[in-house]
């Protein structure tokens, strides 16, 4: 597996340059998580730390990335793909999509057509 070596900004990690593994595009998670357990066997916190473009010119930079500390620990939205289970179930059912389709087509391939392409006229002449 590949690692590159990236900064921690922030946090207990805060200055420390860690080897993170990246993925198939060669980039470290935009997520990195650092759960801690808890001594008295609570339940573990968890540090967020967001991935970030390095900061300044290239030539001064130890790292390409750095991960910046989120207090709070929330995790960024993740992108919604319009083809996704989720904007499915939020949008018209398929079965919307597929009426309006349908009534397209009818629409489209019904009645009379004037000034097409092929110079066909819809009476055969």
């Amino acid at each position: 597996m590949r690692h590159e070596k990236t900064e921690f900004a922030g946090g207990p990690l805060d200055g420390r340059v860690l080897d993170v593994l990246v993925g198939v595009t060669g980039q470290p998670p935009r997520v990195y998580t650092v759960p801690v357990p808890d001594p008295e066997g609570g339940p573990q916190r968890e540090y967020v730390y967001h991935r970030e473009p390095s900061p300044g010119p290239r030539e001064d930079r130890r790292t390409r990335w750095v991960f910046v500390y989120d207090p709070e620990g929330e995790r960024p939205d993740r992108l919604t793909w319009p083809w996704s289970r989720a904007a499915r179930s939020r949008g018209a059912g398929s079965r919307g999509a597929d009426a309006k389709g349908a009534d397209a087509k009818e629409t489209r391939s019904g009645g009379e057509r004037s000034g097409g392409a092929g110079g066909e006229r819809a009476d055969g002449g």
